[in-house]
């Protein structure tokens, strides 16, 4: 019985825990109802198709991008790879200022041993549709040894590329690409800036100002600065099954975070104040103080959405429970 009340206790914990307020104007989320993407690992809206959202498999499923429709969940095109070799293990997509996808083969499942991994860089397809398309390998190294990454971002203004590492001898970190790929040598990537994270993805918001990184259980969310992070804290995250993509929408107000399994859920998560992109902060719609809550992950006291007061009263209901249960034992 004691297990019982306990497991009462914290399930409406949780549920109260994980209702993250939203803003008024978040959009909805949606399932990856495509049986096909089994382990979703990255996430990129588009720039060039509105409600669409890129992403592909973890591992070795092979040379293939999905756009899915975030009204539907539907996939509404494939795209094959070629020119490029066997993708090893794919973990990240970004869409860079040049109109094209970038794709990050940059996983290693032993741990840091490869002694180099790939970028695969390709045209957004500006028709929906089925299609092989010709995309660019590029030979990444890091200048200080081989890395497990699952983090690619391509800055939205000056068009250079980011990895993060994940944690590994001591901790995780940002690299910094050249200014220019080039394809038919060796691109180094060298590190700009310690990431005390267990990275799985990351994005760039859309005006370059802000930069999230997330982990299985968490985010942070940075300002950039002069080509660096600068720490701005913890950023609210939905609970999944395991988390691993994120991407900001195009209007730069909300985050959509991704999940590996079937029938995969897209959570969004709106943000606030100093999280919010400079474009957005500046723009006179916001009014002051960004629909009223105070830019910790939606735990402000202004407006509260009616996922997060039905998870105030699950707490409710689950606490008169325990203390019903526990009057009742006493009487007998």
């Amino acid at each position: 019985m004691r297990s019982l009340l306990c497991a009462a206790g914290a399930a409406g914990i949780l549920w109260s825990a994980s209702m993250v307020p939203a803003a008024a104007d978040e959009p909805d989320g949606f399932t990856i109802s495509d049986p096909r993407i089994t382990e979703s690992s990255g996430l990129a809206a588009s720039r060039a198709h509105p409600g669409i959202y890129w992403t592909h498999n973890d591992s070795n499923d092979g040379p293939y991008l999905y756009a899915v429709d975030a009204r539907s969940g539907r996939t509404v095109a494939r795209i094959t790879l070629r020119g490029i070799g066997s993708p090893r293990d794919v973990e990240a997509i970004s869409v860079g200022p040049d109109g094209n996808l970038y794709v990050g083969d940059i996983g290693d499942n032993l741990g840091g041993s490869w002694d180099h991994v790939w970028i695969y860089r390709l045209p957004e397809p500006k028709t929906l549709r089925d299609a092989t398309v010709t995309a660019t390998q590029f030979t990444v190294k890091y200048a200080d040894g081989p890395r497990d990454a699952e983090a690619l971002m391509v800055h939205p203004k000056t068009g250079r590329v980011y990895i993060a590492s994940k944690k590994q001898d001591g901790g995780g970190a940002l690299y910094a690409g050249p200014q220019h790929l080039t394809a038919g040598a060796t691109n180094t990537f060298r590190k700009v800036a310690p990431i005390d994270l267990w990275v799985t993805d990351g994005a760039f918001s859309p005006d370059g100002t802000r930069l999230v990184l997330r982990s299985y259980f968490g985010a942070r969310i940075y300002r950039w600065q002069n080509d660096r992070p600068k720490d701005l804290g913890s950023v609210g995250v939905p609970v999944q099954q395991q988390g691993e993509s994120v991407t900001f929408t195009p209007d730069g107000r909300t985050l959509m975070y991704g999940s590996e399994g079937e029938s995969s859920e897209v959570k969004p998560v709106g943000l606030s104040d100093g999280q919010l992109p400079d474009s957005v902060k500046d723009d006179p719609a916001n009014g002051d103080g960004a629909n009223g809550r105070d830019g910790k992950g939606g735990s402000g006291t202004g407006d509260m959405d009616p996922s997060f007061i039905k998870g105030a009263m699950v707490l409710a209901v689950a606490t008169a429970l325990v203390v019903g249960v526990r009057r009742l034992l006493r009487r007998r």
